[in-house]
C-alpha cells in the first residue's frame, strides 16, 4: 500500500466554521461555528471510504499554502499521525501534504513539518472544544508508518461495515436497479 491518497476537504486553513460531510444529504453542511476564538491551521477533512475508531470516516489535516474550499478534492502525501481523545475515544488525524505543492515537496516526514505548525495544530485541538465543555487529551504526534497503520485499518473498518461491499457490488452491475435476467 502506497503512501498517497485523496482527501476531501471540509473546512479551509482559517476558518471558524465548523463544517460536516452528511452523508443522507450527500453534501457538505455547516455543522457549527467554533465557540473558541481559533482557526483551523490546515484544510481539515477525511479520508474517504475509511471508518475511523470514532465511527466517522478517518480525519485528515492538509497543510496548504493557501486555503482551499468545502468539497475540493486533494491528492495527497501522508507525513504523520496527530492523536487526540474527546468525549467520543481516540480521534486520530492523519496530517498530510499536497501532492502538487512545490512549497510543501520538501516534508517528507513527521520531523520536516515545522515545530511551529505542530505546536500550533497540538494547541489547536487541545482547546477548541474547551467553551463547549468537552475535554481533549492530546497523546501527540506519531511517524508516517503509523499513519499508514490507521489508515489501512480505517479502509477495513470501512470495507467490513458494509459501505464497501454495497459500493462492490454496484460497481459490478449488482444492486443498480437493471434487470439482466
Amino acid at each position: 500500500m502506497g503512501e498517497n491518497f485523496h482527501c476531501l476537504i471540509e473546512i479551509p486553513k482559517g476558518s471558524r466554521n465548523k463544517y460536516e460531510w452528511d452523508p443522507e444529504l450527500n453534501a457538505i453542511k455547516l455543522d457549527r461555528f467554533l465557540f473558541a476564538s481559533v482557526v483551523y491551521p490546515t484544510d481539515y477533512g477525511f479520508i474517504p471510504e475509511t471508518v475511523g475508531e470514532d465511527g466517522d470516516p478517518l480525519d485528515a489535516m492538509v497543510c496548504v499554502t493557501e486555503p482551499t474550499f468545502p468539497g475540493c478534492v486533494i491528492p495527497v502525501k501522508v507525513i504523520a499521525l496527530f492523536r487526540m481523545r474527546d468525549d467520543k475515544g481516540v480521534d486520530d488525524k492523519v496530517v498530510c501534504i499536497p501532492e502538487h505543492d512545490p512549497n510543501w515537496a520538501h516534508v517528507e516526514k513527521l520531523e520536516d513539518l515545522g515545530e511551529p505548525l505542530r505546536d500550533e495544530i497540538s494547541h489547536f485541538f487541545s482547546i477548541y472544544k474547551q467553551p463547549e465543555g468537552i475535554a481533549v487529551k492530546v497523546d501527540g504526534w506519531f511517524p508516517r508508518e503509523q499513519a499508514i497503520e490507521v489508515i489501512q485499518e480505517a479502509q477495513a473498518r470501512y470495507r467490513d461495515s458494509g459501505d464497501g461491499a454495497q459500493e462492490d457490488a454496484e460497481d459490478a452491475g449488482e444492486g443498480d436497479g437493471s434487470d439482466d435476467g
